[in-house]
């Protein structure tokens, strides 16, 4: 038997977490880790209580915003951003844990997670936001595409 790694493990569990997305553009999920073990997951969608955009319609579709721009017109909370809440929500630490992430964290997700402590952040897609790039290496964040 062969064991998969904990590279493929925890983007695996990424992927898991995107399939309950709501959004209607692009389903997004994520995975907090520290020292080999979950400590938060997330996916994108609607705030709390509020109404999902599979049933409103999506707003920046409408408006044909192309992806990557104008991130505040979206009912949606970020993967990355519904990871680190929930690792506040249950008082877990993120500092100098990483993140695996179905594609490049955006740039406003990209200072959330600097601020969060996350130390690496690993990708499996990419996203069209090279200021998140230029942003981890100007601060030491590593980011590695598996």
């Amino acid at each position: 038997m062969e064991r998969i790694s904990w590279d493929d493990y925890f983007m695996e569990m990424a992927h898991l977490a995107s399939k309950r997305s709501t959004c209607i553009r692009r389903q997004v999920g994520a995975v907090i880790v520290k020292d080999n073990y979950v400590i938060a997951t997330g996916y994108n969608g609607a705030s709390r209580g509020a109404k999902h955009c599979d049933v409103t319609g999506c707003l920046r579709e409408e408006l044909k915003i192309p992806s990557g721009q104008r991130h505040e017109i979206c009912r949606a909370v970020h993967a990355e951003q519904n990871a680190i809440i929930q690792a506040s929500i249950h008082g877990v630490s993120t500092e100098g844990a990483k993140i695996y992430v179905t594609v490049t964290p955006c740039f406003i997700c990209g200072k959330m997670l600097v601020n969060a402590g996350i130390k690496e952040v690993i990708i499996n897609g990419d996203y069209p936001d090279d200021m998140t790039l230029d942003l981890f290496k100007e601060v030491g964040v590593k980011i590695r595409k598996i």
